[in-house]
């Protein structure tokens, strides 16, 4: 499977939740013209409906109390790791999801027709670009080269307590291991193709974790970059002091709306918040906030208790799914991770549409897979050059 399509399948998770079509359903839309079905269309349909609906109350007899264990089992896993209680391999699901291998639901032919909606397409670059100078009046300043980036975000990430190998066995993954600070989740190979989500940079942020850092972080950046004015003469000085302006109201945008990632998504996918996704093409605060992603989760683990520095496909499992569900995962004894299926860190719908989880479907599985991309990945010339950038 090419990168390409774990990264679509694994990581626009979040996107493709709220975008695809019902899973194991007839598309409804019909070309044909608007002529009345005969009474033997009308009358098979009938009955393949039926055929589909026993299929499916038979499925979800067996699915919806898997799915309830699943959670039942989460939340009292939660509890215990709250309590400091050992966790056990009977705290987990052991078992595999049941899969619908019945009929699709029938198109029903008397339905009106329709011409089938196309998808808005997603944000891009050039998206947030306009949404921060409208909103904001903020232009970020970009980096002169990939590389400025590069020894920015290195020089950031390490003094921060990230590894070498923790950032660029990350960035490989994330970017396929040659994209540049504005990769976007979609377009790694192409930017002639269709951008998958907002994620976007060197570790994939989407807008909403971009509004979630900045609303803690942003106070503490305006401090930095007020600290560089007295370096700064002429236009170089009020240029930062424009931005340092627009930086506040992207916070106080930012911290508008509760703390919570259902505020974040929804304030995500309006103009402020398209605009505050602009922040990581700039080169003080952009690497500030690729940094922190991966921090917040290093700093997680450290809270809750592990005793070890995460690796990079541990610390991938946290970027990916959530500092809680990564965390169950990462905590996990290696010698459990052969036996638990990765069912227990999705909700239904999401394990559902991740094919890349189903198939590897056990934690040792998922875990050998992320570190094979990386391997591979790893030795592109932009991971190279990223790996270069830390210092020695």
């Amino acid at each position: 499977m090419s990168l390409r399509r774990y990264r679509t399948l694994f990581a626009g998770l979040v996107c493709a939740l709220t975008l695809l079509p019902w899973a194991g359903v007839e598309s409804p839309y019909r070309s044909d013209a608007s002529a009345q079905p005969s009474a033997a269309a009308i009358a098979q349909y009938k009955k393949k409906l039926e055929e589909y609906e026993a299929a499916r109350a038979a499925f979800e007899a067996v699915a919806t109390p898997y799915w309830e264990s699943v959670s039942e089992k989460r939340r009292k896993r939660f509890a215990k790791r709250r309590n400091k209680e050992p966790i056990a391999l009977d705290d987990y699901v052991l078992t595999h999801p049941p899969v619908y291998s019945g009929p699709r639901r029938p198109v029903d032919p008397a339905a009106p027709s329709e011409e089938e909606p196309e998808r808005p397409p997603v944000p891009v670059v050039a998206d947030f670009l306009a949404a921060a100078k409208e909103q904001f009046d903020f232009v970020p300043q970009r980096p002169r080269s990939e590389i400025e980036y590069k020894r920015t975000y290195a020089r950031i990430a390490s003094a921060a307590g990230l590894t070498r190998d923790q950032a660029v066995r990350v960035y490989g993954f994330e970017s396929g291991g040659n994209g540049e600070y504005d990769v976007q989740a979609g377009l790694e190979y192409s930017k002639n193709r269709r951008a998958i989500s907002t994620a976007l940079g060197y570790n994939q942020l989407l807008t909403a974790n971009t509004i979630d850092i900045l609303s803690r972080k942003g106070a503490a950046w305006i401090k930095r970059l007020e600290a560089e004015l007295p370096r700064r003469k002429g236009a170089a000085k009020e240029a930062l002091e424009a931005r340092i302006a627009a930086l506040r109201r992207m916070t106080a945008a930012a911290r508008s709306v509760p703390y919570r990632w259902s505020a974040h998504v929804q304030l995500g996918r309006e103009p402020e918040g398209l605009g505050i996704h602009a922040l990581n093409l700039d080169i003080d605060i952009g690497p500030l906030l690729q940094t922190q992603k991966l921090l917040d989760s290093v700093l997680f683990a450290r809270a809750k208790g592990y005793p070890r520095p995460l690796t990079a496909a541990e610390l991938e499992m946290m970027n990916l799914t959530g500092d809680g569900n990564g965390f169950d995962m990462v905590s996990m004894p290696d010698h459990m991770r052969d036996d638990v299926p990765t069912s227990n860190f999705f909700q239904r719908r999401g394990y559902e549409l991740n094919s890349v989880a189903s198939r590897n479907n056990t934690v040792a599985r998922l875990l050998a897979a992320t570190d094979a991309k990386m391997d591979r990945e790893e030795k592109r010339a932009g991971a190279r050059g990223l790996a270069a950038a830390f210092p020695r």
